[in-house]
């Protein structure tokens, strides 16, 4: 028996995207930039996916979506174009459960002059909106706290955190890549002026992302050359990759207020069914949480064994692929930065574990995936 939960690293990407993909590459494949009729028709596929990307977020001007190739480079052109409008180093603040995408473009500002603040977290792994008040000063430039936590499954309230920004007159970005096509996203109804979407985490091909700038808010690109994306990303666009991205955003935002609770029902049942386990601790949010995802760590006293990646081994040897928040180096388990941050201490933050589902997870794959992680466990 077969089951992936590992959701939040890549989703499967659907038939009835791989078959426009297929299409595109086949039939549309002219460069959208030009002016004769191969360029007009990919330009026509290339537009209609901004529309469904844009409609995803209800964001009302399609312009305002920036195609890129993934998540991580959405991340640091919001990340890096905004600090490339000063000519001095400034301030940034972050939260300290961000996404690598975000903390090293953070870290090379630091080596370039910039302040950094890295907002705390509570054990939930929320950010406190007085801590960020606090934390504005006058020379802010912009503040980034992600949407969704990957690893924890813990989403901020990002309406709240975007408020405080637009009254500081700050600009205030976030990676929404875990959370976008899972949650409901209104760009209209809260005052974000950054986004970063993914393709591949919401059944679209691997390859595409996009940035979302809010109408009026610049940023300077960080790829030159012949002006693509309203002269923001340069380079010619991967179009097929692109409507692949599109009609995926168009499928999730049909399907989101079924797909939602139903995957809630699953999370939930997972985590009743293995809260007995002992020494399992869940991680995050409970209540401000991703669908989705279901995190926990396992505290048992020999975590030479029982740690994240050694269960991540064993789940997969039964057929069940998961994934762990803990690095290793030169045969070295590293505690998860992520559960650090939290509070959590380093022997405990070596044996987290993460399991998230989506449309394929059914509830006999939940029952089995409870019942193989107690057996492993004993085991071990």
């Amino acid at each position: 028996m077969q089951i992936y939960l590992d959701y939040s690293a890549t989703t499967p990407t659907r038939i009835e995207v791989i078959t426009l993909i297929q299409s595109v590459l086949s039939q549309q494949w002219g460069n959208p930039s030009s002016l004769h009729e191969w360029g007009q028709r990919a330009a026509t596929i290339m537009e209609t996916a901004r529309l469904q990307i844009a409609s995803l977020i209800n964001a009302t001007e399609p312009e305002s979506i920036v195609f890129t190739s993934g998540g991580t480079e959405a991340d640091n052109l919001a990340i890096m174009g905004v600090a490339r409008l000063y000519s001095q180093p400034q301030h940034i603040i972050i939260s300290s459960v961000e996404h690598s995408a975000i903390t090293e473009p953070a870290r090379m500002l630091e080596l370039w002059g910039w302040q950094v603040t890295r907002l705390g977290v509570d054990a939930k792994g929320q950010v406190n909106p007085e801590d960020l008040k606090a934390a504005i000063k006058e020379n802010t430039a912009l503040i980034s706290i992600v949407y969704g936590q990957s690893e924890v499954g813990t989403v901020q309230p990002i309406a709240q955190l975007s408020q405080i920004a637009r009254e500081k007159g700050v600009l205030f970005h976030t990676d929404a890549v875990q959370a976008a096509g899972r949650l409901a996203i209104d760009v209209q109804a809260m005052p974000v002026d950054l986004l970063s979407l993914s393709s591949h985490k919401i059944y679209g091909a691997q390859g595409a992302g996009a940035l979302y700038i809010r109408p009026g808010v610049e940023i300077v690109p960080l790829v030159l050359g012949g002006g693509q994306e309203t002269r923001l990303r340069s380079g010619t666009q991967a179009v097929a990759m692109i409507a692949g991205f599109g009609l995926a955003a168009s499928l999730a935002a049909e399907e989101i207020s079924k797909e939602a609770p139903r995957l809630v029902k699953l999370r939930d049942s997972l985590f009743s069914q293995i809260l007995d386990i002992p020494g399992l601790m869940p991680t995050g949010d409970l209540l401000h949480r991703l669908p989705h995802h279901v995190s926990v760590c396992i505290e048992t006293g020999n975590q030479e064994k029982i740690n994240g990646r050694n269960l991540v081994r064993q789940m997969n040897l039964a057929g069940i692929g998961i994934s762990a928040g803990s690095a290793c180096s030169s045969g070295k388990i590293s505690p998860s930065p992520i559960l650090l941050a939290m509070g959590y201490s380093e022997k405990t933050a070596v044996a987290g574990i993460r399991m998230t589902l989506g449309k394929d997870t059914t509830q006999q794959d939940i029952d089995w995936t409870a019942m193989v992680l107690k057996q492993i466990i004993n085991r071990l």
